[in-house]
């Protein structure tokens, strides 16, 4: 039996831990990560590979790591041209526009770097940060960012994980009563400010310029945004799509929700974030998760 349309997963931040990119160093398809350094300025193979972890999740390294480290899964695996639908969680979103041929690989670098920095710059102003919850609803979380004043939503991932972002304050304030609001646990994620939150709409500002440089293509492919679940293969959408996602939540669940029945589903990138998040969403689908070389062996019958 032929497998199902193939869709490409990438990673966001937080996904990284030091030495992620190692086991790619001798690969030919590490060479994606020294065009990124090229492209930038940043040595992202020392960040992959020898960085150690305050390096690593500062917020314009971290971004600018995870996006390098997918494309050289990406091109390892070979199936960037045989796509037919990708999708990102967060800073995923520009690699899987890179592998869909709607953002040149040179302008999805400078667009990432530019974020990064216009991210950071957001959170030093305005300091904060994202915690996952774990065991409530979506109704709960609603509950909690009413109940303290300036936590909001930022994540919807899924049945039993959402994330939700804020100032210092508000992340005490939800700390101190995460359980009394109907919660099992609170995490707190390895990121440096509340993203997709209305304390981004700085960064939003500052990233504008950086996306009027770029010319978005129709690509080979249909990318799923993240602010609307939605399929999107007009290049005029992606501007205004990448703008409005720093400071609205990321609603991965409906991203997966969009994709063909029976898909399979290849995420590139380390950590196999998305294939956890994606298996309490959707039991149809043909996971399967490449974040070292030897996992490219799970791809017999693709390529």
């Amino acid at each position: 039996m032929s497998p199902g349309p193939l869709v490409l997963a990438f990673p966001g931040q937080g996904s990284l831990s030091p030495g992620a990119g190692a086991p790619w160093a001798a690969h030919p398809a590490f060479r994606a990560v020294a065009a990124v350094s090229a492209a930038t300025g940043v040595d992202v193979e020392h960040l992959l590979t020898e960085a150690g972890e305050d390096a690593l999740v500062s917020t314009e390294n971290a971004q600018l790591a995870t996006f390098a480290l997918s494309l050289c899964v990406l091109d390892a695996t070979g199936l960037e041209d045989a796509t037919e639908l990708a999708v990102g969680h967060s800073l995923g979103e520009y690699t899987a526009l890179v592998a869909a041929g709607i953002v040149a690989r040179s302008d999805g670098a400078a667009l990432v770097a530019a974020r990064g920095q216009a991210m950071r710059a957001a959170a030093d102003a305005t300091p904060g940060g994202l915690v996952a919850l774990l065991g409530g609803s979506l109704e709960d979380a609603e509950a909690a960012c009413a109940a303290i004043e300036g936590l909001q939503l930022a994540n919807l991932n899924g049945p039993g994980q959402i994330v939700v972002g804020g100032s210092t304050a508000a992340i005490e304030a939800l700390e101190a009563r995460v359980k009394e609001l109907g919660f099992r646990r609170a995490i707190p994620l390895r990121v440096g400010g509340a993203f997709h939150t209305s304390l981004m709409a700085p960064a939003a500002a500052a990233l504008e310029p950086a996306l009027d440089r770029v010319a978005f293509s129709k690509g080979h492919a249909a990318v799923v945004a993240n602010v609307d679940g939605q399929l999107h293969d007009d290049p005029a959408d992606w501007a205004a799509l990448l703008l409005a996602q720093l400071t609205e939540p990321v609603r991965f669940a409906a991203c997966v929700a969009a994709l063909p029945a029976g898909a399979v589903v290849v995420e590139c990138g380390a950590g196999a974030v998305l294939q956890g998040l994606i298996r309490r969403i959707r039991t149809d689908l043909d996971l399967r998760s490449v974040g070292a070389p030897e996992d490219l062996s799970l791809l017999e019958g693709l390529r």
